[in-house]
Order: structure tokens, then C-alpha cells, then sequence
């Protein structure tokens, strides 16, 4: 017969609040017990829980990275995964939890007991609980907020009064914090002491009596320090700190710059009120590396997977940029029209139309890609306009006469059209990647500097304009030298 909850016993594991400390502080680990355990998978782990060999279980899952629990058990059925869950100890249990999709999130949290679901958040980094409770209902929330501690409640509220992307929405307010009188003695006993509660342990931030942030120091210059030396002596001054507004994209911007594992954040007064990791930092880029890619596609940010975002929710994404590009494309069927009886005395002209218009949208797309990679690493500012323009009409030049020589002879040798049409399409061919290009890199620093985001002004866009211009110049020279 299975075994029961009742059995069970809480390990001799110290809980925390992260990974790394967790693994540390437990019991040593037996390494032959390890070895066998690593040999299971998902459906060894769905057999103990199918016979309720959960001490089994526990002892197996305990073994692994949190990470790789929580990809085992995210594909299992909910009620499965809700189990797994009981069965984990309380700070294993808000390890694996923080590495789950938020829907997964969502539905562990509300199937849990309140007191459960309770320990989990006082569990959570700070910033973590504030992330999932801004994607919970307002009644779920206020239900769950009232099941945690003091402390953590003061945590979630003090970050959820920030805006959305900031730094002060994203830190977290677990952190060591020091005094300048302080001796090392007495820093590694508050360290001892807060520790295992903190996102690290590696920087410690020094404070005064107002809690204004004064300095930093690395735990390495505590431990080879002497042991009545005075905080104040020893630390770092020259503080690089992030403000609670600053944008998230600034504050990616600025973990590169520096390289630091960690970050303060102060308030306008130079008060620490929290850190951000490097581990936050990444999750920065892909949402932001995500939506500029989504709106590179003329598709509206989403934050979901795609396989986990419905047909409709796709559909919604899609359909406003979709109708918008219909709309101005219209535009190039009337110019077509205004130039139809021209077209019907040299029908032969109908047929180059996608080329040109094909590439001088590559061409345009082209500038944009690179102009907006270089407004988002701060490389091209609004002032560089003048120099992006010429630079890119001289590249647009030679890319342009070369196409242009190319097409020349495939026009006449393999088309054997006359060279007054093979001079109207090239020419046409040149100008039209010069202005692709010009408008590929204006346009983008254009949106940044009235406030919008680049990348809305990328290939769909660009293309677009781009098409209607050439279209224009295509006729325009063709009336000219071939007397239309």
C-alpha cells in the first residue's frame, strides 16, 4: 500500500529563499544515492506518484535543479503537478515555482490551500511574487496577500507601486545592507543573520543614518579583512546606482556597460530601496528583444508563447497592423491606375514592377534593421541624422549601380528588351535603393525622437512607403525617356 502524507518528515534542509543557498545548507549529499537518482525521468516520477510512493518521490526530486523540476513537471497534467507540489518542501516547493510559465503560475497558486499557497509567496523573491500577483485577478491577489507575512506584504506593496518596466517595478528589496561604523566582525554576523533570506550575498551595500546608500563592499574583501576593521575604511565609494524610474531598457543598457552581477536602486533622495540581479537583466532582454521583433512584423506585442496563445488572441495581434498596411497600399493601386493607358503602349513595363518593388523593400528594410539595432544599444543618436544619411546614400549608391549593371545585361541578354527599357528599369533600380535606404534609416530615428519606439517603423512600414515612391519614380522616368 502507498505511502501517505502523514509519513512524511520535513528534511534537514535550512529554508531560504534561493537556489544556491538551499543546495548549500541541506544535508551533505550521498553520492551514490545521487547517481541513481539522476537516472530518473518524468515517468519514473508519475509511477511513484501513481502509487503513492511520495517519501520516494521527494527523496528522487530533491536531488535535481530546480530548473529541471520544474521542465519535468510543467508538461504533466494539473492535477499531477498540483500533487508535486504538496509533496515538495516549503522552499524547494518557491524555488521550482518561480521557473514555471505564469499560467502554470496561476493554476498551482489557486489550487492550492491558502496556507500553502501562502508559504510559497513568503518563499518567492520579492520580485517575483510582485510579478505573479500583477497577472493574478484582484480577488485572487487580496486573498493571497492575506495569507503571507507582514513582511512579505510589505515587499509586494512597496513594489507594486512603481510603474510598469521600471527598475523600481523589477528589484528586489532582499538585500544586506550595512552600516559605516560597522566592523567586519560585526558585517559577517549580519550577514550570517540575513543571508539566506537575500537574492546575494557577493556585493553589501553600505548605508548612513538616513539610509542614504554611501559605498559598497565585496563579501572577498570582508573575509581576508581583519576582524576589527571598520566598514567605512574599506569600501567602495564611487557607487554606480540605478534610479527607481529609469526604464528597464536603460537598466539593461547599463548591467552591460558596468558588467556587475548586481545593481542598487536608490530613490530621489539616494536611498536605497532595492537591487536588481543579472538574472532579472536577462529576462529584460528577451520581453524587450521579443516585442521588437513583434513589432519589427507589424505584430502587436503579446506575452504569452505562441503555442499557448489562442486563435483569436493571434487573430487580434495581427489584424489592426494588417488593416493599416491594406490601407496604405492602396495608395500604389492608384498610382498603377494613373499611369494604366501609359502602361498599355509599353505592357512590357508591367512586368518589372515586383522586381523594383521588391527591392527597394529590401533595400529599406535593410537600413531600418541596422538603424534600430543602433538606437536601441545607444550607438546612433538623433543628432548622428546627417551622417546616417550620407553614409547610407553612398552604400545605397554602389549597392544601387551595382544591381543596377547586373540587371542592365539580364535585361538585355536573357529579356531581349531595347535599351530604353533596360535604362528606365535600372535607373529607376538605383534611385529607388537610394531612397529605400534614406528612408529605412530616417524614418526609425524619426519615431525614437518623437517618443515612439523604432522599431514600429521597420520593413512592413518602410516597405510600404518605400513601394509607393518607387512606383512613382518608375513612371515618372519612363514618361520622360520613353515619351509616354
Amino acid at each position: 500500500m502507498g505511502e501517505t502524507r502523514e509519513e512524511w518528515k520535513e528534511p534537514e534542509v535550512r529554508e531560504d529563499k534561493t537556489t544556491e543557498t538551499r543546495q548549500e545548507t541541506g544535508r551533505k549529499p550521498d553520492k551514490k544515492a545521487y547517481e541513481e537518482c539522476v537516472e530518473f525521468g518524468k515517468e519514473e516520477l508519475l509511477e511513484f506518484l501513481r502509487k503513492g510512493q511520495y517519501t520516494r518521490l521527494r527523496q528522487v526530486i530533491q536531488e535535481w535543479n530546480d530548473a529541471d523540476i520544474a521542465d519535468y513537471i510543467e508538461d504533466m497534467d494539473e492535477e499531477e503537478i498540483v500533487k508535486i507540489f504538496r509533496i515538495l518542501p516549503k522552499d524547494l516547493a518557491a524555488s521550482v515555482f518561480s521557473y514555471l510559465e505564469i499560467e502554470v503560475q496561476q493554476f498551482v497558486i489557486t489550487s492550492l490551500s491558502d496556507k500553502d499557497a501562502g508559504n510559497i509567496i513568503d518563499n518567492m523573491m520579492s520580485d517575483d511574487a510582485k510579478e505573479l500577483m500583477e497577472e493574478m485577478p484582484a480577488n485572487v491577489v487580496k486573498r493571497l496577500i492575506a495569507n503571507t507575512s507582514p513582511d512579505t506584504r510589505k515587499a509586494i506593496n512597496h513594489l507594486m507601486r512603481y510603474p510598469e518596466d521600471s527598475a523600481g517595478s523589477i528589484m528586489t528589496v532582499e538585500y544586506i545592507d550595512l552600516k559605516e561604523n560597522q566592523t567586519v566582525l560585526e558585517a559577517i554576523e549580519r550577514i550570517r543573520k540575513m543571508g539566506l533570506d537575500s537574492e546575494t550575498i557577493n556585493i553589501c551595500y553600505v548605508l548612513d543614518s538616513q539610509r542614504t546608500l554611501v559605498g559598497t563592499v565585496a563579501l572577498r574583501y570582508l573575509l581576508l579583512s581583519e576582524a576589527d576593521a571598520v566598514i567605512g575604511d574599506m569600501m567602495h565609494r564611487n557607487v554606480v546606482s540605478l534610479h527607481t524610474l529609469m526604464d528597464q531598457e536603460e537598466v539593461a543598457r547599463m548591467f552591460k556597460k558596468y558588467e556587475f552581477t548586481a545593481m542598487p536602486v536608490v530613490d530621489n533622495e539616494d536611498r536605497l530601496v532595492g537591487i536588481i540581479t543579472v538574472d532579472d537583466v536577462v529576462d529584460i532582454l528577451e520581453e524587450e528583444t521579443t516585442e521588437d521583433i513583434e513589432k519589427m512584423a507589424a505584430v502587436m506585442p503579446s506575452d504569452k508563447p505562441y503555442l499557448k496563445t489562442t486563435v483569436f488572441a493571434a487573430y487580434k495581434k495581427r489584424i489592426p497592423w494588417l488593416l493599416l498596411l491594406m490601407i496604405s497600399a492602396t495608395f500604389t493601386g492608384s498610382i498603377i491606375t494613373a499611369f494604366e493607358n501609359a502602361l498599355s503602349r509599353y505592357v512590357v513595363l508591367t512586368a518589372f514592377i515586383p522586381m523594383l518593388m521588391d527591392t527597394g523593400g529590401n533595400a529599406g528594410g535593410q537600413a531600418s534593421a541596422i538603424i534600430i539595432r543602433g538606437l536601441s544599444l545607444d550607438e546612433i543618436e538623433f543628432g548622428d541624422w546627417l551622417t546616417v544619411v550620407w553614409k547610407e546614400i553612398r552604400t545605397a549608391a554602389l549597392c544601387g549601380m551595382t544591381l543596377a549593371l547586373c540587371n542592365f545585361g539580364r535585361l538585355l541578354i536573357f529579356d531581349h528588351v531595347s535599351v530604353p527599357v533596360a535604362f528606365v528599369v535600372c535607373f529607376t533600380l538605383l534611385v529607388a535603393v537610394v531612397v529605400a535606404k534614406v528612408v529605412g534609416s530616417t524614418l526609425p530615428m524619426l519615431a525614437k525622437k518623437i517618443g515612439m519606439d523604432p522599431a514600429v517603423m521597420a520593413s512592413p512600414f518602410i516597405t510600404t512607403i518605400v513601394d509607393a515612391i518607387s512606383l512613382l519614380i518608375y513612371f515618372r522616368v519612363a514618361t520622360v525617356v520613353l515619351g509616354l
